[in-house]
């Protein structure tokens, strides 16, 4: 009993410790409800999640290609207030490259509602775009068209090439406005060209004028024994396009200038070279039809060293305006400078070659209608230049310069150049037969009248004027030979055989006047030796050539064979 206040005490401990028992069974039951409820909810955001995820990727693919349709089917303010609000300049080319592939996203999408809704407002800005480039590549032609002052290949390096582009976009989305730009563009340089060859082409025939030149042959020497000898060997270097400057059209304003008639068609050639091959490249690169549009990365660039600054410029006339032919004036042309190189020294500066052979003849029809009024003049002064014919090594010099003319020419690849070239070529090959044949008559005739006869009447042939004789042969002989660098060619030198033998029956016709046949053996002999000196002197400075060593061989043989005789 006395510890039953205890038992009481511990008895009711055990009851709060039981219901503390019973009330943590019952949390723990519910925290196990709790904890699984929890558990089934992040099971289902796991499953959400993993949802989730595969569904941004999913629109992560598709994130580029839509933002490219929704960039395709919309026109940036910029873009359009630039076209609308601005005149053509520089901006342009990017901003028209820039809508140009727009376009060509519109015209993919046609079956998209929204590209079907665009594409009015599109092509309204096309047309506006199209009208304003029509209006500025007439206004750049425009100094063409009013002045010979203008210099037309910085024209087209600085302005024409660096927006070509903007002709491209043309091309492809405005043919009919393309077209009137190259009609356009083809009359202002048919004018240009057309003015300044013919006031070029006439000065070079005011110079002409001034001196005529007869091929005297060698048998003149019967008629003027005391005449001075002309090798021709200081004008030789018209042969070669590298050489001395070109005349000018100012220099026929001194009356007292005068050039030999093969430096004049020099002059000419090489102005209608540069100029028409410079312009067969911008003919090419400008007006080549670009069906494909330029990737948006590489905006088209194009060169302004494409051509030299100063090609028909220089040789043409500083008046005001483009004149009629009754009232020119003389032209005012800068300082002539010695011609090292030319506009194509750049092996990379070529026509396109990239063209079909359809397009290439297009665009030959076109060059063709510029340049065809200065090829005429051209042609006329060459006419001119053959009346009357030459003396034979003018004529041979004209002929060797057509020909590095007309292979400069195929290396820059102006196909229809080439061809006015060679027939000028063709025309003068004739014409040096002709003159070969008369020397080759010549002499033949001062032989046989040499030698006398029932029905002749016989030549007057002095020592003096064998003398010259032989010295004009000399000369002929080194010029024609320092002209042909191939030693088969048969033409030159079938006819120089011929003279030979027709000089060596004139040296036995003119020595067989002397009675005794020892006295004759020593006139060859003398004869024979001046002109192994003469051919010995003359080929030191000249190159090595075989023709010039059989030829030196042949006299020597003869002068040996006289010598021996006359002992």
């Amino acid at each position: 009993r006395s510890r039953a206040k205890e038992f009481v005490e511990l008895y009711d401990q055990v009851q709060t410790s039981v219901g503390l028992l019973d009330s943590l069974e019952s949390f723990l039951s519910t925290f196990q409800r709790d904890l699984s409820a929890v558990s089934g909810q992040i099971s289902d955001l796991q499953s959400r999640s993993r949802d989730i995820e595969s569904r941004l990727k999913s629109r992560r693919k598709i994130e580029k290609p839509l933002s490219g349709l929704i960039s395709g089917l919309t026109l940036p303010p910029d873009l359009v207030t630039i076209i609308l609000d601005t005149d053509v300049g520089e901006p342009w080319i990017l901003t028209v490259a820039d809508f140009e592939r727009r376009l060509e996203a519109l015209g993919a999408r046609g079956r998209v509602r929204a590209a079907r809704d665009l594409g009015e407002v599109a092509e309204g800005l096309r047309i506006v775009a199209a009208t304003k480039l029509r209006a500025f590549f007439l206004a750049l032609l425009q100094p063409i068209r009013a002045s010979m002052t203008t210099n037309m290949h910085v024209m087209q390096t600085t302005l024409l090439l660096k927006y070509r582009p903007l002709y491209a976009f043309l091309l492809r989305h405005a043919v009919s406005v393309a077209t009137e730009v190259q009609k356009a563009y083809v009359a202002a340089a048919r004018t240009y060209y057309e003015t300044g060859f013919r006031r070029y082409m006439r000065s070079l025939g005011w110079i002409k004028t001034r001196t005529t030149e007869k091929d005297v042959g060698l048998v003149s020497a019967l008629d003027s024994p005391e005449k001075q000898t002309e090798t021709y060997l200081e004008r030789l270097v018209h042969a070669r396009i590298e050489g001395p400057g070109v005349t000018l059209a100012y220099m026929a304003d001194d009356k007292t200038y005068k050039e030999p008639v093969e430096a004049l068609l020099r002059s000419a050639l090489l102005v209608l070279m540069d100029n028409g091959t410079s312009e067969y490249v911008f003919v090419t690169t400008f007006f080549a039809p670009e069906p494909e549009l330029p990737p948006s990365h590489a905006p088209q660039v194009v060169s302004s060293h494409l051509f030299s600054p100063a090609l028909l410029s220089t040789p043409l006339p500083a008046d005001d305006a483009v004149s009629d032919p009754a009232t020119d004036v003389a032209p005012v042309t800068p300082r002539p400078r010695e011609r090292t190189d030319s506009v194509f020294s750049n092996e990379s500066l070529r026509p396109a070659s990239h063209l079909s052979k359809e397009e290439q003849t297009v665009l030959n029809a076109v060059w063709k209608q510029i340049m065809d009024p200065a090829l005429e003049h051209a042609k006329t002064f060459a006419q001119a230049a053959l009346e009357p014919s030459p003396p034979v090594i003018p004529l041979l010099t004209m002929i060797r310069l057509t020909e590095e003319v007309m292979n400069e020419t195929q290396k820059r690849g102006c196909q229809p150049l080439e061809s006015f070239v060679f027939g000028l070529r063709l025309q003068m090959w004739p014409l040096f037969q002709r003159a070969m044949t008369d020397q080759i008559e010549g002499l033949k005739k001062a032989a046989e009248g040499a030698g006398g006869g029932y029905f002749r009447r016989a030549a007057t042939t002095s020592d003096g004027a064998m003398t010259t004789i032989c010295k004009r042969y000399v000369a002929l002989f080194l010029c024609l030979v320092i002209l042909t660098e191939q030693s088969e060619e048969t033409m030159i030198f079938s006819n120089l055989l011929r003279l030979r033998q027709e000089l060596t029956k004139l040296i036995e016709a003119h020595t067989t006047k002397l009675s005794e046949a020892s006295a004759r053996a020593r006139a060859r002999s003398t004869i024979y030796e001046e002109l192994v000196q003469g051919l010995t002197r003359a080929f030191r400075t000249a190159p090595n050539h075989s023709r010039a060593q059989s030829e030196l061989i042949y006299w020597r043989e003869k002068e040996e064979g006289a010598r021996n005789q006359s002992r």
